[in-house]
């Protein structure tokens, strides 16, 4: 099966990855319950900072200064358009109809009016946007997220969303269907790049700020994974029942 195929990749990403080596804590940070693998964690954060510093952010300094604004943002539109289609699903499995049927309204509304969804039009018209993943329903029907784990290319994530991010895998069109390989990978490459330069300035402040950046982004990330899975109430139940997690 394909998804097991790709769970064996990030298997082998995974053990490649230890060859950096495990990274010590540095001295005053206290260790985090919530990351019991943070020295190998350490070592796969020090090895995407580099793939980002010398490898993405360059190529998506490139981009920025080819592609002019307006361009760029029709780029982001599109694929967030067509990100729409998956969150209508995700949030039907959530049990939240509404939230789905605005997400369908969404992409007819871009798609038809926004020339193919270049525009967002669904936005300004009063149609809420969301965003959410297999990693997101799972935690929703009650799957624990498991130890903090940071994935080679991928970065933050848990051991829930290690598997959501498998399923998003498999169950994108544009990564997993497209039988044209040169195509399939150019979409991929001009996806990553996008996705980078929605962020391109957030990481030289923190970059600047003198606190541990690593510590910084697994805790932001941990606390905003819980906040999507209950839908920002944090003194209300989850949408659904969650199991006792010592993670969580």
């Amino acid at each position: 099966m394909q998804w097991l195929l790709k769970l064996k990749r990030f298997v082998l990403l995974g053990l490649v990855s230890t060859m950096v080596g495990c990274a010590s804590i540095p001295a005053g940070v206290e260790p985090s319950p919530h990351d019991p693998w943070e020295p190998f964690n350490r070592s796969v954060f020090e090895f995407n900072e580099g793939l980002d510093a010398y490898l993405l952010k360059p190529v998506v300094a490139g981009y920025r200064f080819v592609l002019p604004e307006f361009v760029r943002d029709g780029i982001y539109n599109f694929f967030s358009n067509y990100n729409d289609i998956y969150t209508a699903l995700q949030n039907l499995l959530q049990g939240k109809p509404d939230y789905a049927f605005n997400d369908l309204m969404r992409v007819v509304v871009n798609t038809t009016f926004g020339l193919g969804g270049l525009i967002d039009m669904a936005t300004p018209g009063g149609l809420e946007k969301h965003k959410e993943d297999w990693g997101q329903t799972f935690g929703v029907w009650g799957i624990p997220s498991g130890p903090y784990v940071v994935l080679p290319f991928f970065g933050p994530s848990n051991v829930r969303d290690t598997f959501g991010t498998v399923a998003d895998l498999e169950s994108d069109y544009l990564f997993s269907y497209v039988k044209d390989i040169g195509l399939r990978n150019s979409i991929t490459g001009l996806r990553v790049v996008n996705a980078r330069n929605t962020y391109y300035e957030a990481g030289d402040l923190l970059d600047g700020a003198a606190i541990d950046k690593y510590s910084f982004m697994r805790d932001a990330y941990i606390q905003r994974r819980a906040y999507q899975i209950n839908e920002g109430r944090e003194d209300e139940e989850p949408l659904m029942p969650v199991y006792e997690n010592p993670y969580e």
